[in-house]
């Protein structure tokens, strides 16, 4: 069986690792197409090293462009890797600009795709990843949701037939052999963040002083710093929306608690076209280049909160029992906004602010935590409907 996995930034490079990983557990002949959407060093390579995926069959080095200028350039070199190589079916993740060029090059060839981490929806179609997430949605054949509200959406868009996690086992691929296909087909597989988080957790405790190690490297104390994450253009390309994080920011600090802020590129670029590295050069606040996976989640894990407009942070958070304030206007992960563990609060700094100080006072210790993101199976869920999708 062959399967083409394309992917090309950061949260793909993620998502992908554990799903590859099971793919050649099994014995797919699983060939990576790497766009080069990310093209920087700390954004790409070193993924591939760490989360141990393999080397890309075809790097297409698109880089960084206007949507229509990548996207295009992606649709040109896919398609050709396509005709060359002629999967039995294309893999693609997430929401990104590789995702849709992901989608749109095997559909017109009538080449199978599934899509991981569907029917995900922000309702705010301003946002270019809603337009990537819903073409990639209704032009795939298997569409894996990480969770029950994501098959809700996609039934409220007119999807009907659907399986649940439950009707399928992670061991036994035979499991939903009577299941009577017809295309596309709805499939609720759990999170493979979450899959990953896990093992990579798992793994810094093996290892003994290892999230120790990196916590000390920026002089942080467990449960006594705010990590933050911001790349999102909606905050980048708007000065007075990053001006607003930047000094909620500035403030957090100044009231004792410590800031770790890995920089994107984007927003750093975004901080000087603004003339705002000011508001961060303050005590209490620490810029780092962008971190490895590995290091960032055992700086999620032990975080006291996470200040992000990160969807994958997001749910990371929640993963490890840390509170989160999403400096956005709207979630794709709405159930963690419904139960309170994830604060919804926009850019401005006095909404970051107030809810900060919510979370300081709140114990959430004690707080519930349901699972809704599956029990770390869903990347043997996928492989074993991939494997039953294809031999059919």
């Amino acid at each position: 069986m062959k399967v083409l996995s394309i992917v090309g930034a950061r949260p793909q490079f993620i998502k992908a690792a554990v799903v590859s990983r099971q793919m050649r557990r099994v014995g797919f002949d699983e060939l990576l197409v790497h766009t080069g959407q990310h093209y920087d060093f700390g954004m790409s390579e070193v993924f591939f090293r760490e989360l141990e995926l393999p080397a890309p069959s075809h790097y297409l080095g698109i880089g960084s462009g206007r949507h229509g200028e990548q996207t295009a350039r992606m649709l040109t070199g896919i398609e050709e890797v396509l005709l060359k190589e002629d999967p039995d079916i294309v893999v693609i993740y997430g929401d990104t600009n590789t995702t849709l060029a992901g989608a749109l090059a095997p559909v017109k060839l009538h080449i199978p795709i599934a899509h991981v981490e569907a029917g995900l929806r922000s309702f705010n179609r301003r946002m270019p990843e809603e337009i990537n997430r819903i073409v990639a949605d209704h032009c795939s054949d298997l569409l894996f949701c990480p969770t029950e509200t994501a098959v809700e959406n996609l039934k409220k868009e007119g999807f009907h037939n659907l399986i649940g996690a439950a009707d399928i086992d992670a061991n036994r691929p035979s499991s939903i052999i009577h299941h009577q296909f017809q295309a596309p087909l709805v499939v609720n597989v759990g999170d493979v963040m979450l899959d990953l988080a896990r093992q990579v957790k798992e793994r810094l405790g093996g290892e003994g002083r290892g999230q120790t190690e990196i916590l000390s490297r920026y002089g942080l104390q467990p449960h006594e710093y705010v990590l933050t994450t911001i790349h999102r253009a909606s905050n980048t390309d708007e000065p007075e929306n990053l001006r607003g994080i930047l000094e909620a920011m500035r403030q957090i600090a100044r009231r004792g608690l410590k800031v770790l802020f890995p920089v994107h590129p984007r927003t750093r670029k975004a901080m000087e076209k603004a003339d705002l590295p000011a508001l961060a050069d303050t005590a209490g606040i620490i810029l780092s280049e962008p971190v490895s996976y590995v290091a960032m989640i055992a700086l999620e894990s032990e975080a006291r909160l996470l200040l992000t407009d990160s969807g994958g942070v997001q749910k990371e958070a929640y993963f490890f029992g840390v509170p989160c304030v999403v400096a956005r206007e709207e979630t794709e992960w709405t159930e963690l906004v419904e139960i309170g563990w994830n604060r919804l609060v926009g850019a401005k700094t006095e909404a970051i602010l107030e809810a900060t100080e919510a979370i300081l006072r709140e114990d959430f210790t004690q707080k519930p935590r349901p699972d809704y993101y599956g029990a770390g199976h869903a990347a043997a869920r996928i492989v074993n409907v991939l494997q039953w999708f294809v031999g059919r």
